[in-house]
């Protein structure tokens, strides 16, 4: 099993572009699996985490409600804000120059083969990394992602998450609020969910972070707890 990771960090990049990106990624991840199938071969596949930033763009998951966005067409082109169909899991969020998005383009056969089991890692990453700004996080029962005080009446998200598989290889991933404007949000119901709130690690500590050091932070996280070895980095 492999378990080295690429880690490609492209900067702001346009959504379809980035989606292209991963798909050309996943898609030889499966090729090579097929082709181990079929050939009884034991070829390795790579395992890649990307990160982007994305001009300001709205993704609704396969399973989402359109009617958690709140403005026609006229008004999101008059906005210049982009929106997309996906193929991921979850609802509807935003993206938006400031927040660090995480594509893991993994072989789960090379780690674990359960989807809950990953997303559940995805998360300890997250609420890791925030500790390590001093930022205390939870998850939310019977909903994924991030949370600051899920149990409280002003409970507020700061990382949303939204994955697909297929034949153990994931994409798409996660979106954490560092440095962005959060006034994009109100113009939807956050991964659907109309009486919680959104954050971002600026305005809970009250200060400007580094996206680079919280990339490094969350690469240190997915390193431990996958049991995984970085192997180079593509810019």
């Amino acid at each position: 099993m492999n378990k080295h990771i690429i880690v490609h960090d492209l900067g702001l990049v346009n959504y379809q572009d980035a989606l292209d990106y991963q798909l050309r990624l996943f898609n030889q991840i499966i090729k090579t699996k097929i082709q181990n199938r079929k050939n009884n071969t034991e070829i390795e596949t790579e395992n890649h985490l990307i990160f982007v930033e994305h001009p300001n763009v709205y993704t609704l998951g396969k399973s989402g409600d359109i009617n958690n966005l709140l403005l026609n067409k006229n008004e999101l082109n008059d906005k210049k804000i982009q929106f997309f169909n996906t193929n991921r899991g979850g609802d509807i969020t935003c993206h938006g120059p400031g927040q660090i998005v995480c594509y893991p383009i993994l072989d789960l056969d090379n780690f674990f083969t359960d989807i809950h089991k990953y997303l559940r890692f995805l998360e300890e990453i997250i609420i890791k990394t925030l500790n390590d700004f001093g930022i205390a996080s939870e998850r939310s029962e019977n909903e994924t992602g991030v949370w600051i005080d899920p149990d409280l009446a002003f409970s507020r998200k700061i990382c949303a998450m939204g994955v697909k598989a297929s034949r153990w290889v994931t994409m798409h991933g996660l979106a954490l609020n560092v440095n962005n404007d959060l006034s994009f949000f109100e113009n939807i119901i956050p991964c659907g969910i109309s009486n919680k709130s959104v954050t971002s690690i600026n305005k809970e500590i009250g200060k400007h972070i580094s996206l680079d050091e919280v990339k490094k932070t969350i690469i240190k996280y997915f390193v431990e707890i996958f049991s995984a070895k970085l192997i180079k980095g593509v810019n």
